[in-house]
């Protein structure tokens, strides 16, 4: 597998050879000029190359992919032209409002696939002529490869987003056979914060001389963001947990657990010792999910326990503490 390491960068969105209702769609941001990733991204991808792209979650690294997706749409062909896997329901709800959104003056109108909720308006959705964009996470999207209500034979243009965080949720086999429906001769673009071994052998078996695009944050934490850490025994953790909400007026705390397990073993001792807690992990339905996430963010429950895996994605004004219960695995988990 041949690489190279891209020295293309984009200085600003109108100099791109974009159509003309891509454009307007950007400018309806106000945005000028493109984020790191979408400088170095956005030039290969409309060459039609595959992209590894290194970059944190918040890089710009949606539209970085969402835009290439959109101009390589054909607006008369039938069948899915592409496909964009994700790890969770929150990202794939993120990257399809996005898509959407970058394509106002030209709907592309992404058909979103994810489980917990029911399948019979998504089969119904996918009968629709217009259905050439797919967003989903592997689970349901193998789930209608196997059933015959998706056919991905026509996918020219494939998205890899959050590919590490994927993989971590034990997607890969899932991930290798969704590949598997797609045509070789496809453009592939990889967007991951890390790169284990596991991504760069998916790298070597599904992609063509890819470009690879890093961006290094400088700042991976926000500076108005005081980081604390306490030393504490393993046995004191949840004690300790409860001297520092006690401490504010009006808590309202995010606490990440690295496990569906510990984490729904803290919500209900929280709830034991008289606390407003709520739980998120990848076991709830889409339902369950928004009400969730709903009733946290309008202080219904003043703390809401997840796993690490539903971290990402997560966009919750007011938060008055963050807080890492488990020992994190890598220093990009932690950020």
């Amino acid at each position: 597998m041949a690489s190279t390491i891209s020295e293309v960068q984009a200085t600003s969105f109108a100099d791109l050879p974009l159509s003309e209702q891509t454009q307007r769609a950007i400018d309806d941001q106000g945005w000028k000029t493109p984020t790191p990733i979408q400088a170095l991204a956005l030039p290969e991808l409309l060459d039609g190359e595959d992209v590894v792209g290194l970059a944190q979650t918040g890089s710009g690294k949606t539209a970085a992919f969402a835009i290439p997706l959109i101009e390589s749409l054909n607006r008369k062909a039938r069948g899915v032209q592409a496909l964009v896997l994700v790890p969770t329901r929150e990202l794939a709800a993120q990257a399809a409002a996005e898509i959407s959104n970058l394509s106002r003056h030209a709907p592309a109108r992404p058909v979103v696939l994810c489980g917990g909720v029911p399948i019979g308006p998504q089969i119904k959705a996918l009968k629709n002529r217009s259905a050439a964009v797919v967003v989903g996470t592997p689970g349901r999207i193998l789930d209608h490869l196997q059933r015959g209500t998706l056919r991905l034979g026509s996918v020219h243009y494939l998205v890899l987003d959050e590919a590490d965080r994927m993989l971590d949720m034990g997607f890969a086999p899932d991930v290798g056979r969704i590949l598997s429906h797609t045509p070789e001769s496809r453009q592939t673009a990889l967007f991951s914060a890390t790169m284990p071994g596991v991504i760069r052998g998916m790298v070597k078996r599904h992609m063509r001389s890819p470009r690879y695009l890093t961006v290094e944050s400088e700042a991976p934490t926000v500076d108005t963001v005081e980081q604390v850490y306490y030393r504490v025994d393993g046995r004191d953790k949840t004690r300790a947990l409860r001297a520092l909400i006690d401490a504010e007026d009006d808590p309202l705390a995010l606490v990440f657990r690295r496990t569906k397990h510990g984490a729904t073993k803290l919500h209900r001792q929280l709830e034991r010792d008289g606390y407003k807690s709520a739980l998120l992990h990848g076991g709830k339905s889409q339902s369950q999910r928004t009400k969730t996430l709903a009733g946290f963010a309008h202080g219904r429950s003043r703390i809401l326990v997840a796993t690490n895996g539903a971290s990402r994605g997560l966009d919750i004004p007011n938060v008055s503490h963050v807080v890492i219960y488990d020992l994190p695995e890598d220093a990009k988990t932690y950020v």
